[in-house]
């Protein structure tokens, strides 16, 4: 029986980016209204720029290894193959990972303890709103493959 391409997807109707994005908005402006910092110190602006270039650095590398790979980057379109080289032998999902060290060196950067909080609640969304589907297509269009790689390899770090 053939699927249709629309239904060969994990589902993820709203981009993952978009999520992270919108919650930062929340923290600048919670930021804004009520501001609550680290205090001022001389080490945040370098840990945070740290954070920040780790994750668009490992962002970069993640898209570059699925474009090699022949696979699509954004979650509602088809997986055409299992990547499992790159980042993606550490951890199973390392463009969610770098967005979350992005997200996190912003936050402290900008000497922000909302923007810092506020990734829990974006972790636990990416999590269960966009892995688990995720994870759920991967096994049913790879199967054993899949099963195995989800085995050896940790699915943040």
């Amino acid at each position: 029986m053939m699927r249709k391409a629309a239904a060969d997807s994990p589902g993820v109707t709203f981009p993952p980016p978009f999520m992270y994005i919108g919650f930062l908005v929340i923290g600048v402006v919670a930021d804004r209204l009520w501001p609550i910092g680290f205090g001022t110190s001389t080490w945040q602006p370098w840990v945070g720029g740290a954070l920040i270039v780790a994750g668009l650095a490992l962002m970069t590398v993640g898209m570059m290894t699925f474009r090699r790979a022949g696979t699509n980057v954004p979650p509602n379109r088809p997986a055409l193959t299992l990547v499992t080289d790159g980042p993606w032998r550490y951890s199973r999902n390392p463009l969610y990972l770098s967005l979350a060290l992005a997200f996190l060196g912003i936050g402290i950067a900008a000497n922000s303890l909302w923007i810092v909080v506020l990734l829990v609640p974006v972790l636990v969304i990416i999590r269960y709103a966009v892995i688990a589907r995720e994870e759920r297509y991967l096994e049913t269009k790879f199967g054993e493959p899949y099963r195995r790689y989800r085995a050896s390899v940790r699915r943040w770090l």
